[in-house]
């Protein structure tokens, strides 16, 4: 056997003069050497803390020793015990600041790679050729059929969670997806070279053979009400996430060339604008700006860069060390070129308006005005405070607003009994029961955009506490 490495085996990744080119994924995946060698670096604690840190609780250091044991598709099972989207957790989930962060390793040394590990598992058996002839298999190990029917909004993370997770205890599930592709944030917001397209179907499709329904192009709110649906169904899960995009309310956020990052990456993963033989329309600035520090910026911003930018920053209104995005997003887009302003904000937008007879209304610049940090806020962060007398412009024809989401409007229509927050986020009890009988919520819809794993915590806890109260009922 490969022996154990003494230090984390890093995963080969393309060249940055080379992706920065083009939109295929930059993390290229261990091998079975390097999967081998890592796996191996773990020491099977008797109490794993890596499973309290993993949203989902799967079975971190069982996939991990049947890896050693080369027990691939034992592996994958270990970990479809209770998370469904294994390669796309590995590949998107921040496991540094989650299961990876309470590994014992980081006391001495790195902390085992354990999405990677993940990822490896899942890619080998998909790639390989039985796995052709068993689609569903891993996913087929489901209760006897219980007869009750459960309608759940929304085909993002949190949404194929609750409804995998609620076809193998036996129900039968229907999910109601308002674009065209199944996914939700998934497929629109993240872009390819963070997380391929086909492996956000072949794990989509994996669920819809186990039986789960998806019917796309359907938007509860306008086709259907909730109220209809909660009448027609047994429960009701809304996992519609926080797709309404926030902007900042400066003078200029209407101009030619402002994009909110939802409308923009939406345009190039749902719509392809990076691939010629589309017609999508989307301005490709040779001078971009991005506001914001998640890692919704950093995709915007990466994006932009490979669409053909010639000059792609990041402004931040704190410093590096408060940046919210994941560590290796952030070194993969400063490996790239993008160049980042910290202790930044933006004041206005400013127009290039031609002459009196043809006025464009586009985008020419960004004024900022310089931060300093002061003290703590509610969120524990120090607060950012303008630098009087500090203001500067920034040369843009495109600027991204990446400041955040919120949930969308449409899902409340017609339906009073359901209560929400100032915030428009979902009231739920400890349950994730809504005011609204039979209807239950979670994911970013309940807590505000989030991250995936989290969002997919929060299915997997909404279908046990609807199958809870199915058998109540």
């Amino acid at each position: 056997m490969t022996g154990k490495a003494k230090t984390r085996v890093e995963m080969p990744e393309q060249p940055e003069y080379i992706r920065r080119n083009n939109f295929e994924e930059v993390a290229l995946g261990y091998t079975e050497e390097l999967a081998l060698m890592e796996a191996e670096r773990c020491i099977q604690c008797r109490r794993p803390k890596c499973v309290e840190g993993c949203p989902v609780s799967v079975d971190i250091p069982g996939f991990i020793k049947l890896i050693t044991e080369k027990k691939w598709t034992e592996s994958l099972e270990k970990i479809y015990e209770t998370n469904f989207l294994p390669a796309i957790c590995g590949r998107v989930c921040p496991q540094e600041t989650q299961c990876e962060e309470l590994c014992i390793l980081n006391r001495k040394e790195n902390a085992i790679a354990i999405g990677r590990l993940e990822r490896y598992v899942a890619d080998r058996y998909y790639e390989s050729p039985e796995s052709l002839n068993e689609k569903g298999r891993l996913l087929s190990k489901r209760e006897k059929p219980t007869g009750k029917k459960i309608a759940v909004v929304g085909s993002g993370p949190a949404g194929l969670t609750a409804a995998a997770t609620l076809s193998r205890m036996g129900h039968s599930v229907v999910i109601y997806e308002s674009l065209h592709k199944p996914g939700g944030v998934l497929t629109y917001g993240i872009p390819s070279f963070r997380l391929p397209k086909e492996i956000i179907k072949r794990e989509v499709d994996e669920i819809k053979y186990m039986g789960v329904e998806i019917k796309l192009n359907y938007v509860i709110g306008r086709i259907k009400t909730l109220e209809e649906l909660s009448e027609s169904y047994d429960a009701v899960f809304i996992g519609s996430g926080a797709g309404l995009p926030n902007f900042m309310g400066i003078e200029g956020e209407s101009l030619n060339g402002v994009y909110s990052a939802n409308e923009f990456l939406t345009r190039v993963n749902l719509m392809q604008a990076w691939d010629e033989e589309y017609d999508t329309i989307i301005r490709k600035g040779k001078n971009v700006v991005v506001v914001g520090g998640g890692n919704v910026a950093m995709d915007a911003a990466r994006s932009a860069l490979r669409l053909g930018a010639d000059n792609v920053t990041v402004v931040y209104r704190r410093s590096d060390t408060e940046l919210p995005a994941r560590r290796e997003e952030i070194e993969h887009a400063k490996k790239e070129g993008v160049q980042f302003r910290f202790l930044t904000n933006p004041t206005k937008i400013i127009g290039d308006y031609g002459d009196e007879k043809v006025r464009k209304y586009d985008v020419k610049s960004i004024e900022c005005i310089e931060m300093e940090l002061g003290e703590e806020d509610s969120s524990g962060r120090r607060r950012p405070i303008p630098i009087p007398g500090t203001e500067f412009e920034i040369e843009a024809d495109v600027v991204i607003i990446a400041i955040g989401t919120s949930p969308n409007p449409l899902i409340f229509n017609e339906t009073p009994d359901l209560e929400k927050t100032k915030w428009g986020t979902v009231v739920v009890n400890d349950d994730l029961k809504c005011t609204k009988e039979n209807v239950f919520a979670g994911g970013d819809i309940v807590t505000g955009a989030a991250t995936v794993i989290s969002a997919m915590g929060a299915g997997k806890k909404a279908a046990e506490s609807i199958d809870e109260y199915l058998k109540n009922k």
